[in-house]
């Protein structure tokens, strides 16, 4: 009886996503997931029969989507199949949407490659098996949400302490993620990053500052971004030996990543993104997936992730921001000549908490020479935060409504056009048919 229950499920979520987007009442990230616990308590646990290989996850603060996207990328480009949340929905209904509407019933995938939200892996895997767990990095990040690091890694701990046999995938440079414990650990980072274009290296002011074991503060060798970089301390704490450690070449409109002798070909800027990049190659050497040059080369990343789209026939590149530290290093790649829209929304998936705003390094905008827009439901607040960054009150226009600002900035544009979205401004740019698909 509760095994037919599974099998209803999936035939309702098949259904309430047809409606949903028959009369656009919701994207369907989530929302079905939460009928489908309803109907089948027990869903994830028979959700795990249908994957015959490898279970993979991602979490950490910045960059679970694109990394998860291009694990997926990979693995579907060597003849593989896969389920992936690639809308990026990896709260537990997310987790369950996803897989409700890619589980085939008559035929099993061979991996799923699911990411999920820091507070919720324990959640997930009460009743989901895991393979491999990918922790990209901690940077705070929706404090009413998470609290501070602490906490999140807690989070993350408790959900690794519940499968023994896990293996994780773990981001050297980081010190925190460096620290989590399990049986089987695989590390992955960067040697050395060469900058190349006439790009500059920038030292950021926000940063985390962690303690070793022993008690004293952390000192570096070097630092990419935030706390990451080659750590150590008197008493012998350091760095862990690394397995996949990089050297990358960053250009304006791509990177380059040397990785155990092969050089592969990132379509995406930004020293995040290389770190992105390297954990996703790290996991699909681990699974011995073939073709991996290939793979990252075609590699598009999703919506809202350094995605570029059409508005009246010019290019719009969309930076997803969220907390600090990712917006400094996506405000470091800013085309400054382009016209830009910044939108920012405080609903409960964007964190309740703005102050990351001001802990943002918005002065990378004072060279700016066009006028900056701004919207969503914060917008007089990032008004504000634009006039201390030192941008003069005339060159900023608020238009508080998200379509109205694309319409405007689309219309007023001389060229290209930047937008930097929260997550729920990001959803709703995607519903936006303005906004057209790219080459």
């Amino acid at each position: 009886m509760r095994e037919l229950r599974f099998f209803v499920s999936l035939l309702f979520a098949r259904l309430a996503y047809l409606f949903l987007k028959i009369t656009k009442l919701s994207s369907g990230t989530s929302v079905i997931g939460l009928f489908v616990l309803k109907l089948c308590p027990d869903f994830l646990k028979y959700a795990n029969n249908y994957i015959t290989e490898n279970k993979i996850n991602v979490t950490g603060t910045n960059g679970k989507t694109t990394t998860s996207g291009l694990i997926s990328h990979l693995i579907e480009n060597s003849g593989k199949s896969v389920i992936n949340n690639s809308m990026g929905a990896n709260m537990l209904n997310g987790v369950v949407n996803a897989l409700a509407l890619q589980i085939n019933p008559f035929k099993k995938s061979e991996y799923s490659v699911i990411e999920l939200d820091e507070a919720n892996v324990e959640l997930v895997y009460k009743s989901f098996d895991a393979d491999y767990l990918l922790v990209t990095n901690l940077f705070r990040d929706q404090l009413d949400r998470y609290g501070e690091l602490a906490t999140t890694k807690k989070f993350i701990q408790n959900g690794i302490d519940m499968k023994p046999d896990i293996t994780l995938i773990l981001n050297a440079d980081d010190p925190l993620v460096a620290s989590l414990n399990a049986k089987y650990k695989v590390f992955y980072g960067i040697k050395e990053v060469i900058y190349a274009d006439n790009i500059k290296p920038y030292e950021s002011e926000t940063k985390e500052a962690f303690n070793c074991p022993c008690g004293k503060e952390l000192k570096y060798d070097k630092v990419f971004y935030a706390q990451q970089g080659h750590y150590y301390c008197d008493c012998g704490y350091k760095r862990p030996d690394v397995k996949y450690d990089a050297t990358v070449t960053l250009y304006n409109t791509h990177s380059v990543v040397n990785l155990c002798g092969i050089d592969y070909y990132i379509p995406l800027t930004g020293l995040f993104n290389a770190y992105n990049a390297i954990a996703g190659i790290a996991v699909a050497l681990e699974l011995g997936i073939k073709d991996i040059e290939s793979g990252v080369k075609s590699f598009k990343t999703a919506f809202g992730r350094s995605e570029v789209k059409k508005l009246n026939k010019k290019n719009v590149l969309i930076q997803l921001i969220k907390n600090p530290v990712g917006a400094n290093e996506v405000l470091k790649t800013i085309d400054k000549d382009s016209d830009i829209l910044i939108i920012i929304n405080d609903n409960y998936a964007d964190g309740r908490d703005i102050s990351w705003l001001w802990d943002a390094e918005f002065e990378f905008l004072n060279e700016v020479k066009k006028e900056i827009t701004v919207s969503g439901t914060r917008a007089e607040d990032m008004a504000l935060r634009l006039k201390y960054a030192g941008i003069k009150p005339d060159k900023i226009k608020i238009i508080k409504d998200i379509k109205k600002a694309v319409d405007y900035i689309g219309k007023t544009a001389d060229n290209n056009i930047t937008i930097l979205p929260t997550y729920t401004a990001l959803l709703k740019l995607n519903k936006l048919k303005e906004l057209k698909k790219c080459c």
